[in-house]
C-alpha cells in the first residue's frame, strides 16, 4: 500500500513524513497547549492582551478547544489548544488542532519529553479515504514543527501502520477479495526481504488445511493460506495470525442485509496482523517472524459448507458446524494449528470474531483472551502507556461444555447463545498448544463515528499496544 494519505490522487498525495518536521524554512505560527491546571499561569505569562482575547472569545482550556490569537497585521499570531494534560500529551490531543487550523506551518510550543505519541494524531488528522470519489480534492496540509528530540520516526511508522489497516478495511470486497488481500500482503512485506508462500484452492486440502478450504470453497475466488516468514532463524519465534474473511455473507446461515453492510471489514484481523508485522520488520526487531493469514470469502453457492456438516481440521479434531456464520474460528483453527507446529515464543491472533464482544465492550474496546497472566499484565501495562485500550475477558472453563457435540469432537457455535466471545475464544484455545504463550484479540476494526484523526470507517485497535509490547520484549 502507498506510504501516504491513501485515497488522494497519487500525484497530489500528502505524505505523512512531510506533516511533522523539526526544522523548516517557513515562518511558523506558535501552537501552545494548555490544560486547566496551568491555564492561569499561561495567561499571566503571555500578557493582558492574550488573556483578554481568550476571555472575549469564550475559550476554556477543555480538551479539543482551539482558538487563534490575532496579530496586528490580521494574520494569526498564535493558536491555543486545550488538552487534558499539557505535560503528558496523548495520541489524539493534537488532532483537533490539525483538523481545525487553516493550512499553514505551526510550531509546537512543548518540550520533547511531553509529546508522547501526539504526533501520530497530527499526522492521522490528514488521513482520507476518498479514492472512489470523483470530486475528491487534495487536502491542504497543516505542517507542524516539533522540538528537537521529538519521536518523529516512530510516529511516522505508527501512522503508516494505522493507515494501512484503515485502507485495507475500507476497501470494498469487490476490490479486496482473497487474491487482492494476498497481493496486498506480498506488496507490504517483500520490500523488507520477507518470503511469501501462498497455498490456493484445492492445494489447501493436499497441504492439510481442510477447514480453510471448506469455508472458502463456495466463493468465485479460491480460498488461500498466506504464509510470510522474515528474520534470523536463530532468533525468538514470533507468530502473528489474522482472520482474513474478505466478505462474510454468513454462508447458508445467511445474515440479514443490515448485518452484511459492514462485512467488508471482516478481514480486519488480517489487516492488524499485517500492519504489526510491518512495524516489526521496520524496527528490525531480532525475531523470527511468521505471519499467517487464511484468506477466504464466506459465500453462498451449491458447494457451500452446511449447518450440521462435520469438518476435518489440521490439528485432527473434527468440528460439527453449528452455524456457518461462525466461520472465522474455522479458518483460524487451521492457521493456529500450523503456528503451533513451530513452537513460537509468542503467538498473537487478531480477528473480527464476534458481535458478542461488541455487545459487551462496545466498538472502542477490544477483548483480550489469554491463559498467560504475565502476558495479560504486560499487554495491559503497554496499552495504558500508549492509550490504546483493551479489556481482558476470561477463558471460563465451565463454558467449554457449550461447545460439546454429539457427533464430532467440538461444535463451532456455542449452545444457547450465551457468552459468545468467550466460547469463540475457548474454541480457538483447543487448537493452541498449552505450553505456548498465546493471546487472542477480538477487535471491531471500525470507528462508527467521526472524530479528529479517527474518521468513520476502518480503524486500528490494539496495534500500538501490541507493538509497544514487542518492542519492549525484543528490542
Amino acid at each position: 500500500m502507498a506510504q501516504n494519505v491513501t485515497g488522494a490522487r497519487e500525484e497530489e498525495a500528502i505524505v505523512f513524513q512531510d506533516l511533522v518536521v523539526t526544522d523548516s524554512p517557513h515562518e511558523a505560527i506558535p501552537l501552545w497547549v494548555v490544560d486547566d491546571a496551568g491555564f492561569a499561569a499561561w495567561t499571566q505569562e503571555h500578557g493582558t492582551a492574550a488573556a483578554r482575547w481568550l476571555e472575549t472569545s469564550g475559550f476554556k482550556p477543555k480538551p479539543g478547544e482551539l482558538t487563534l490569537l490575532p496579530g496586528t497585521d490580521g494574520a494569526p499570531a498564535g493558536a491555543v489548544l486545550g488538552v487534558k494534560r499539557a505535560d503528558a500529551l496523548g495520541p489524539w490531543d493534537l488532532a483537533p488542532a490539525a483538523a481545525k487550523l487553516p493550512a499553514g506551518h505551526y510550531r509546537l510550543e512543548a518540550a520533547a519529553e511531553t509529546i508522547g505519541q501526539s504526533l501520530l494524531g497530527w499526522m492521522l488528522a490528514h488521513y482520507r479515504f476518498d479514492r472512489y470519489k470523483s470530486d475528491a480534492r487534495p487536502l491542504e496540509p497543516r505542517v507542524l514543527m516539533a522540538p528537537a528530540g521529538a519521536p518523529l520516526e516512530e510516529s511516522l511508522r505508527l501512522a503508516q501502520a494505522v493507515a494501512l489497516v484503515r485502507d485495507l478495511v475500507n476497501t470494498p470486497a469487490s476490490d479486496m477479495g482473497p487474491e487482492a488481500l494476498a497481493n496486498a500482503v506480498r506488496d507490504t512485506v517483500q520490500p523488507y526481504g520477507a518470503s511469501v508462500r501462498t497455498i490456493v484452492g484445492d492445494d489447501l486440502i493436499a497441504a492439510n488445511f481442510p477447514a480453510v478450504h471448506a469455508v472458502g470453497r463456495a466463493s468465485a475466488q479460491a480460498p488461500r493460506l498466506i504464509d510470510v516468514t522474515w528474520g534470523d532463524e536463530t532468533h525468538p519465534r514470533l507468530t502473528l495470525v489474522g482472520k482474513g474473511v474478505t466478505f462474510d455473507t454468513g454462508g447458508l446461515d445467511i445474515k440479514p442485509s443490515s448485518a452484511m453492510l459492514l462485512m467488508k471489514k471482516d478481514m480486519g484481523g488480517a489487516a492488524h496482523a499485517l500492519a504489526l508485522a510491518r512495524l516489526v520488520m521496520e524496527a528490525k526487531l531480532p525475531v523470527r517472524l511468521r505471519l499467517l493469514i487464511p484468506a477466504v470469502e464466506n459465500a453462498v453457492s451449491g458447494n457451500a459448507f452446511r449447518p450440521g456438516d462435520v469438518l476435518a481440521t489440521r490439528k485432527g479434531l473434527s468440528v460439527e458446524v453449528g452455524n456457518t456464520d461462525a466461520e472465522g474460528r474455522l479458518i483460524l483453527c487451521d492457521a493456529l494449528a500450523l503456528a503451533c507446529e513451530d513452537e513460537p515464543d509468542l503467538l498473537l491472533d487478531f480477528a473480527t470474531l464476534t458481535g458478542a464482544a461488541r455487545v459487551a465492550l462496545g466498538p472502542e474496546l477490544p477483548a483480550l483472551f489469554t491463559p498467560d497472566d504475565d502476558l495479560a499484565a504486560d499487554l495491559a501495562r503497554h496499552a495504558a502507556a500508549v492509550a490504546d485500550p483493551l479489556w481482558r475477558l476470561p477463558l471460563w472453563e465451565p463454558y467449554r461444555d457449550m461447545l460439546n457435540s454429539t457427533v464430532a469432537d467440538i461444535n463451532n457455535a456455542g449452545e444457547g447463545g450465551f457468552a459468545g466471545a468467550i466460547t469463540a475464544a475457548l474454541f480457538l484455545q483447543r487448537f493452541v498448544t498449552s505450553s505456548i504463550s498465546w493471546a487472542h484479540f477480538d477487535v471491531y476494526a471500525w470507528s462508527p463515528q467521526n472524530r479528529p484523526a479517527r474518521p468513520k470507517g476502518g480503524e486500528a485497535m490494539i496495534l500500538r499496544a501490541c507493538y509497544a509490547l514487542l518492542a519492549s520484549r525484543y528490542a
